[in-house]
């Protein structure tokens, strides 16, 4: 086995390619016996792509299931595994950003999924409104499920479409942007500048290996002149790991 998640009631593990189907159902099935809150082990068979973040598990053992029921940072969420991208190992960046937001701030999400951004943020933070915009129809339909399930639908709105369409649409601009991308060539940075306040705060994720970082910085720097807004980048950190030595950067960005 050369890894899991654990997702509330489902375990998402990944083998060897060249190990046998009984040694899978074997591990699996120890999985189930040593972690008692999981019904259910699925194999990750491919990576989430596309802009839909998709992805593809096969069952293993326990209850044939794809749907979560998973908490974190006192957020209780369900979405399916392969249809919605959400990864625990994003708890702790998610209650850093919530964290960061101010009181009386409105706050866009894009690219929200089930909406764990939003709901971590209005849940420790005394925003005024949050707007999360998802182009997956499932995870927008999580999302309102998960909104209610958290109390906060009074001040966050889930708004499905595709970013490209629903921001240049919008007359409100935000104290604050999150910008949980997918891992593609696209910035997006193009549609966001327009949304932010002056001295607003842009969270942009990025993804590149550690000595690609200045690059990444140039092509956010690029796109702000182009937009004619002034940016002072505050702060650069890693977010995790995606494969090997290539990572999961977040750019603090104040947009002047």
């Amino acid at each position: 086995m050369r890894g899991y998640d654990l997702l509330g009631n489902i375990a998402i593990v990944k083998f060897p390619w060249n190990m046998a189907a009984r040694e899978k159902k074997k591990e699996a099935e120890k999985l189930l016996e040593t972690h008692k809150g999981v019904l259910t082990v699925v194999e990750k068979t491919e990576k989430f792509k596309g802009r839909l973040r998709k992805q593809t598990t096969k069952h293993l053992a326990g209850m044939m299931t794809k749907e979560v029921a998973y908490k974190e940072n006192g957020c209780v969420f369900r979405f399916n595994v392969d249809t919605c991208y959400f990864s625990p190992r994003l708890a702790a960046e998610r209650q850093e950003v919530a964290l960061m937001v101010k009181k009386g701030e409105n706050v866009l999400v894009m690219f929200g999924g089930a909406a764990p951004f939003a709901i971590v943020i209005a849940k420790h933070s005394k925003a005024h409104k949050i707007v999360s915009v998802e182009l997956s129809r499932a995870c927008s339909t999580y999302a309102l499920e998960n909104v209610k399930k958290n109390k906060v639908d009074k001040i966050v709105e889930i708004v499905q479409g595709d970013v490209r369409r629903i921001l240049p649409k919008m007359k409100e601009k935000f104290d604050r942007i999150v910008m949980a991308r997918p891992n593609l060539t696209d910035s997006f940075l193009d549609v966001a500048f327009p949304r932010v306040k002056k001295n607003g705060m842009i969270h942009y994720y990025g993804f590149c290996k550690e000595d690609e970082i200045d690059a990444m910085k140039e092509l956010i720097t690029s796109e702000a002149k182009k937009a004619r807004r002034k940016i002072k980048i505050m702060s650069v950190k890693k977010a995790g790991d995606i494969g090997v030595r290539k990572f999961r950067w977040r750019v603090d960005l104040r947009v002047e």
